[in-house]
């Protein structure tokens, strides 16, 4: 690859993993180049950011250049500070991550969370290809997203549009199902998330007096006729539903995509566009509920996405 073409890397940062993609850009495909894999030192800043550099240096070789780099941070940025929070990566927590990311790696950075690479990279090439807008809603051990427009990812004022895991349920939309108002990490209580993420449901089975078991095992409980277990899969059901009833009237996209461990649940593609139409008035059509075509590995090609949209802006 000769200095006159154009390539980027995505790197996607998890609390047990950092995975790099290096892509080269023929005509707008990203084509791989190159992939790497390492372990996220998690307790180590200086660790963090030296295992960044030398991620990025062996990627340029690969891919021939000094690429710029896009970056899925998991947690939230401060926008006042600029320092990191709620991440799982302790070592990130109260750092000024994005700075010293710029001082280190020296090139352009565009910084997005894991739950909005998601979202760009199903929009582009993935299970929302040619729509005109779409919400990539993750379903993992938190509940996040992203919104595309016109294959665009929107952020916002604070870079936190999507983050509908922690839009509030209200107790009287809980004792309907018995269950209280759950405090969330967050500081805030009855957040989404702490309901329809996978240990949302996990935990709303153990309310209803089954045992510490996983979404897998509970859906194969139900399947076996256990009550208790299609207790929880309905009222995960309707509280999912609720939720994504709400994001289709604040933001009325033309599908959503699933993606996170959840996503991975079949019956949520053939029941959820019902539970959804519950929540909504006449006359409000239910967007398709899609299965991911990247999933998880669209992270990293997410935050290559996310870094030729800023420099194209």
């Amino acid at each position: 690859m000769t200095t006159s073409e154009r390539g980027y890397h995505g790197i996607d940062i998890g609390g047990t993993k950092i995975e790099l993609v290096s892509f080269a850009d023929e005509g707008g495909h990203l084509r791989e180049v190159h992939r790497e894999r390492i372990a996220t030192p998690g307790d180590d800043f200086a660790a963090f950011i030296a295992a960044m550099q030398g991620l990025t240096g062996r990627a340029d070789a690969a891919l021939g250049l000094r690429a710029p780099v896009g970056i899925g941070l998991p947690g939230v940025i401060d926008s006042a500070t600029g320092r990191q929070l709620s991440s799982n990566v302790p070592a990130l927590n109260g750092r000024q991550v994005v700075e010293a990311l710029h001082e280190a790696l020296v090139r352009p950075i565009a910084v997005g969370n894991d739950c909005q690479c998601f979202a760009l990279s199903e929009a582009q090439g993935g299970a929302a290809e040619g729509l005109p807008s779409m919400f990539g809603a993750i379903l993992g051990t938190g509940a996040g997203g992203g919104f595309c427009l016109h294959g665009r990812l929107l952020r916002g004022l604070n870079g936190v549009a999507g983050e509908w895991g922690h839009w509030p349920l209200a107790a009287a939309q809980l004792a309907p199902h018995g269950l209280p108002l759950y405090d969330c990490p967050c500081g805030r209580r009855g957040c989404l998330e702490r309901y329809v993420s996978g240990p949302g449901l996990s935990r709303m089975y153990r309310h209803f007096g089954g045992g510490d078991d996983t979404p897998l095992a509970i859906v194969a409980h139900a399947q076996g006729g256990s009550a208790l277990a299609r207790r929880a899969l309905d009222v995960h059901l309707d509280l999912l539903g609720h939720a994504l009833a709400s994001l289709v009237l604040a933001l009325d996209p033309h599908a959503i995509v699933l993606g996170g461990g959840l996503s991975q649940l079949a019956h949520l593609y053939q029941k959820l566009p019902a539970a959804i139409a519950r929540h909504l008035f006449p006359g409000v059509r239910t967007p398709p509920v899609l299965p991911p075509v990247f999933g998880d590995a669209g992270g990293a090609r997410g935050a290559a996405l996310l870094i030729r949209q800023q420099l194209n802006d």
